[in-house]
């Protein structure tokens, strides 16, 4: 049987790990750009199913261009300071699309009055138009996120959807899985007259409740943390959605 002497098992382990190494970078090289267009895909397609376009996320690019011709990119003041129009940037050197909504979301959280949130706007015809924005919050185990369109009058809500990253499946897990918890959002509304109010996930309410929806059974935390997240989320853009009220 033939022995290797020390220096060569070292040789050899050390070319062993530099050509495995070698590989695994190349490998994640090819697949950075499918990973990162699918990430894009799948955020263009919660915007697009929060104004009601359900869709395929291979082809949700195609058809987000067509209804979202508009993007903006607005401080927790109101202000736009990034606007993005037709495939064109007209106001800032960003487009709002690409901004981190979770840094940005930390960032306003900190106190930051430099964070800059996206507003996407489509104009359906007929003079109606959804704003879609982004919330984001913390559920029983991990963070929850969603997109919320409102309608014309920047008070009523179009329609939502919700994703999370660990809740737990039957359960909180239902903010995305049960069609009928984000259907009960449709139609509330986030102002009482000038006051902003937001939308709170409660047990036992009652259909005429216009700023309550009822909570999933057995998932009180998640719960609460859609509330939170809706109301620290959406506060976020009053000022601007009070801008389009005027």
């Amino acid at each position: 049987m033939k022995k290797f002497t020390n220096k060569y098992i070292y040789i050899y382990s050390t070319v062993l790990v530099i050509v495995v190494a070698a590989v695994l970078a190349s490998v994640s090289m090819l697949l950075q750009k499918p990973q990162e267009k699918n990430i894009v895909a799948e955020q263009m397609q919660m915007i697009l199913q929060a104004a009601n376009e359900n869709v395929e996320r291979t082809e949700a690019e195609e058809l987000y261009n067509k209804c979202f011709t508009t993007e903006l990119g607005v401080k927790s003041n109101g202000e736009i300071v990034y606007k993005y129009v037709n495939g064109k940037q007209e106001q800032g050197d960003k487009r709002p699309f690409t901004l981190s909504i979770k840094d940005e979301v930390k960032k306003y959280k900190n106190g930051d009055k430099d964070a800059v949130l996206p507003v996407f706007i489509y104009n359906k015809g007929n003079k109606e138009t959804i704003y879609v924005v982004p919330v984001r919050g913390i559920g029983l185990w991990d963070e929850i996120w969603g997109y919320v369109a409102l309608r014309s009058d920047a008070n009523t809500i179009e329609n939502i959807v919700f994703d999370h990253a660990g809740e737990t499946p039957g359960l909180g897990g239902n903010i995305k899985d049960d069609p009928s918890f984000a259907a009960s959002f449709v139609g509330k509304t986030i102002f009482e007259g000038d006051d902003y109010v937001s939308i709170a996930v409660e047990k036992r309410v009652g259909k005429d409740q216009p700023h309550k929806v009822d909570a999933i059974t057995g998932a009180t935390l998640t719960c609460n943390g859609v509330s939170d997240m809706m109301k620290s989320g959406l506060e976020f853009f009053v000022p601007y959605f009070k801008s389009l009220r005027k």
